[in-house]
């Protein structure tokens, strides 16, 4: 299972490893209080397995989506329905299987790798091609693009299994502005830029040491800086957004490290030392991109093209948003009904989305039955909750003497079990005395 949380948006998508859809959740403002299982849009057009899902970077609810059909899909999930099967575009430009993706700055450029380890440039609203990597020194498997100095960045191997750093200029990609072999070892190299800071954060797959760069538009173009070392490997790693930084201690960036040898997930902060850290430094903290949706999607897939809202991560600095006629937030389902003053607004619209999720789920006419899928609600132990349907699972001890009865139960439960692994054992001690007498019988004999 994989996540991607719209982190200026207010939104998350999920791509289940075993599924042929996407699915969206809405994230509450005052956080998620209790499990949510039942998605409130589920996007299906894949033919096969989902891998990726990438958020737009200024528009709000634009959503790209690749799977091993070696197709990229632009959904527009703005629409009310509960279950879209058709996006807005479909790119087949891959013959195989897509291994990363990454938009420019203002989204109108979507940059590709997959498993011929070629990197493509596409428009995402007509799927038109614009360039392709032919160099046969470099494989890559990862790209980003550094989007406030124009330029592409890709991780890779070479011909020799040399992991290798590449920068490009995404207008022409015959030949590499800058190419660094790294190491020799063989997990994949992750990219993680910060435009604030012209910083670039290199992570391998089953490192320990995160390397950091400082990319700029001039020769060398890319210049290695310093390391984090640990002991403990990773396994992947997420990034926490900008405005979730300490600035009054001088935090830039902050990873989470998925550390599979302790099974935990351990923060990394990237602190610049200053000699007063609370006050303010505007030089590592310049206006960066904000929460707030520079268009809609509707506006962006009619042709037009915005950079991100500029915030200031300054406490009590508010800067308005220059594109007013953008809608204000709202969540991924609207309903005709009552105002939110009205008693039974919000759960008849709960109810008409379940509705309209199930009449699309499935059709009234029995042949067409394409698109159908097993039935959550008849699955057993499920019980409906207001706002969120979820497995009812054993309700926890509400009482002392509940809770000790529990505590009891599991303790027999456990003495049991020891028991039974104690006969297994003498069982297993007898068979292997059987064993080796038997040995020793065939061997007198001959």
């Amino acid at each position: 299972m994989a996540m991607r949380y719209g982190a200026r948006f207010g939104l998350r998508g999920l791509r289940k490893s075993h599924t042929l859809y996407v699915k969206l959740w809405d994230i509450p403002d005052n956080g998620v209080h209790q499990n949510m299982t039942l998605p409130r849009k589920v996007l299906q057009g894949h033919s096969r397995r989902v891998n990726l899902i990438e958020w737009h970077p200024t528009a709000r609810d634009l959503l790209v989506s690749s799977a091993y059909d070696y197709k990229v899909m632009v959904w527009d999930v703005s629409v009310c329905d509960s279950v879209l099967r058709n996006p807005v575009c479909v790119i087949s430009l891959h013959t195989e299987l897509v291994l990363s993706m990454s938009f420019n700055n203002d989204g109108s450029s979507l940059a590709t790798t997959s498993l011929d380890k070629k990197i493509r440039v596409m428009d995402p609203r007509t799927g038109r091609l614009i360039q392709v990597s032919s160099s046969k020194h470099h494989r890559a498997n990862k790209v980003v693009f550094i989007g406030d100095q124009n330029m592409l960045f890709s991780t890779g191997s070479s011909p020799w299994n040399q992991r290798q750093i590449t920068l490009w200029d995404p207008d022409d990609l015959s030949e590499p502005l800058s190419e660094e072999e790294v190491d020799g070892a063989a997990g994949v190299l992750f990219p993680f830029y910060d435009p604030d800071t012209h910083i670039l954060y290199l992570a391998g797959k089953g490192d320990g040491n995160i390397r950091y760069y400082e990319i700029s538009s001039e020769k060398p173009y890319v210049q290695f800086l310093t390391e984090y070392y640990s002991l403990l490997p990773q396994k992947g790693l997420g990034v926490m957004p900008k405005r979730g930084l300490d600035v009054s201690s001088c935090e830039v960036y902050r990873f989470y490290r998925l550390v599979t040898v302790k099974d935990l997930v351990e923060p990394l902060s990237m602190i610049v030392p200053r000699r007063s850290p609370k006050t303010f430094q505007d030089d590592i903290f310049p206006m960066t991109a904000g929460n707030e949706a520079a268009l809609t999607a509707q506006q962006w897939l009619s042709g037009i093209n915005r950079g991100p809202v500029l915030m200031c991560l300054k406490p009590g600095t508010k800067v308005a948003n220059p594109y007013p006629e953008t809608l204000p937030r709202r969540g991924l389902s609207s309903f005709q009904g009552g105002g939110p003053g009205e008693p039974g607004s919000t759960e008849q619209a709960f109810l008409q989305e379940q509705l309209a999720y199930q009449d699309a789920k499935y059709p009234r006419e029995v042949a067409d039955l394409s698109g159908w899928q097993p039935d959550e609600t008849q699955a057993p132990g499920w019980a409906y909750t207001p706002h969120c349907c979820e497995p009812s699972e054993c309700p926890p001890p509400r009482t002392e003497s509940e809770l000790l009865q529990a505590f009891y139960r599991q303790q027999e439960e456990i003495r049991g079990l020891r028991d039974q692994l104690n006969q297994r054992k003498v069982q297993i001690t007898q068979l292997e005395l059987e064993i080796k007498n038997t040995r020793n019988n065939m061997r007198a004999t001959f």
